[in-house]
C-alpha cells in the first residue's frame, strides 16, 4: 500500500475513532457542564499545544520533513497553546477569559487548517515518513484538537449571555 494511502486513510480513522471516544465519553460530560467550566477544560486541553514545537526539533522529524510545513505547524501550535494558557491564566476575570478562548480557538482552526492546506502542498502524505516521532500526532492528536474547537464554538454559540458570564472557580 503506497505511503500516501496509508497515512490518509489513519488519518480519516483518527478522525473517526476520537469521534466516537468524544460522543460516548466527553460530550456527556461537556454539555452538562456550566459554559465557563466546559471552557476552561477544552482550554486545559488546548494549553498543551506547545508540543507542536517538536515539527521543528532536530532529531525528531526527518531532516527532509518540509519547512514550509514544520514551521508553520509548529508556531501555529504554540501561539494556539499560549492563548489557550492565557484563558486559564485569565479566568478570575471573565472578560479576558471570553476573550482569550475566542482567539484560542480562532487561531486554533486557523492553524488546523493551514497546516493542512500547507501539508497537502508540501506532499506530506507521501513523505509521512518524514515526520518520524511526530507521526502520532496528526493522525491523533489533531482530530481531538479539531473536534474540541468545534465543539468550543458551538457551546460558544449555544451558551446562555448569563450563565456564560459566571465564572465557578472550582
Amino acid at each position: 500500500m503506497p505511503p500516501e494511502l496509508i497515512f490518509l486513510l489513519q488519518l480519516v480513522l483518527g478522525y473517526v475513532a476520537c469521534f466516537l471516544c468524544f460522543r460516548t465519553y466527553v460530550w456527556p460530560k461537556l454539555k452538562s457542564m456550566e459554559p465557563f467550566d466546559a471552557q476552561r477544560a477544552i482550554a486545559t486541553l488546548h494549553s498543551f499545544r506547545f508540543f507542536g514545537l517538536v515539527f521543528i526539533l532536530p532529531g525528531v522529524v526527518g531532516p527532509n520533513l518540509p519547512h514550509s510545513f514544520a514551521e508553520y505547524a509548529a508556531y501555529g501550535d504554540l501561539a494556539t497553546g499560549v492563548l489557550a494558557m492565557l484563558a486559564l491564566i485569565t479566568a478570575r476575570t471573565p472578560s479576558l477569559f471570553w476573550l482569550f478562548v475566542v482567539a484560542f480557538n480562532l487561531v486554533g482552526v486557523a492553524d488546523l487548517t493551514v497546516d493542512y492546506y500547507h501539508a497537502i502542498q508540501a506532499g506530506l502524505p507521501a513523505r509521512a515518513g518524514e515526520l518520524g516521532a511526530t507521526y502520532a500526532i496528526p493522525i491523533i492528536y489533531v482530530p481531538m484538537l479539531m473536534i474540541t474547537h468545534v465543539t468550543a464554538f458551538y457551546l460558544l454559540l449555544r451558551s446562555q449571555p448569563g450563565l456564560a458570564r459566571r465564572p465557578t472557580m472550582t
